[in-house]
């Protein structure tokens, strides 16, 4: 008969977002900021930068908890092949959402789970695109005045009044265009060793 894990659980980061999807695996853990730079590196892809940063935002906590399993995961919205990043205030939120206006976006949500003590690594990434309506720019302020979604990639939050922004979203793991692909999170947590349902 097998023993339950006991190794900590670690999600590296510092979004609530994040954190309040993890809980819904139902599975103690506790959160560490990474503090990783996360700036572009010259060249790369949208999805090389979330891969890269999901990593060393795992590896960063993991260095300091080598015993633990540590989650690592990051977002860079695509427009056009370039990245959008989070806007941080309301005029970068306004042009976003302006060049976002009727076209295809694509997120690239990154996850990666290490764990030291076991040499344990395994990184994945799930892409959600989506379609936004054409906006108005009385729409656009109405919808910032109302969320300010400054600190999200892409200037909207699905979760809540964002999803009018809308017109379609594409996905094979629903919970990772809010910053957390769930469904990869539980299937690389199992495979770390760490029990769920039970």
């Amino acid at each position: 008969m097998t023993t339950p894990d006991t190794r900590p659980l670690i999600l590296a980061s510092t979004s609530p977002y994040r954190r309040e999807l993890l809980q819904r695996l139902a599975v103690p853990f506790s959160v560490q900021a990474p503090h990783v730079d996360e700036a572009v590196l010259p060249g790369e892809t949208p999805a090389q930068t979330a891969l890269r940063l999901a990593q060393a935002k795992a590896e960063a906590v993991a260095k300091v908890h080598p015993e633990a399993v540590v989650i690592g995961s990051d977002q860079v919205a695509e427009l056009h092949g370039l990245p959008l990043g989070k806007p941080g205030n309301h005029e970068r939120a306004t042009a976003q959402l302006r060049g976002m206006s009727g076209q295809r976006v694509v997120f690239h949500t990154a996850l990666a789970v290490l764990c030291k003590q076991t040499n344990h690594a395994a990184v994945d990434i799930a892409e959600i695109t989506v379609q936004f309506r054409s906006l108005t720019d009385a729409e656009i302020e109405f919808y910032l005045r109302q969320e300010q979604p400054y600190d999200c990639a892409g200037s909207a939050k699905s979760e809540g009044l964002g999803i009018a922004l809308l017109n379609s979203i594409s996905s094979d793991d629903p919970t990772a265009l809010v910053g957390l692909p769930l469904i990869r999170t539980a299937r690389m947590i199992r495979a770390a060793g760490i029990p769920l349902l039970g």
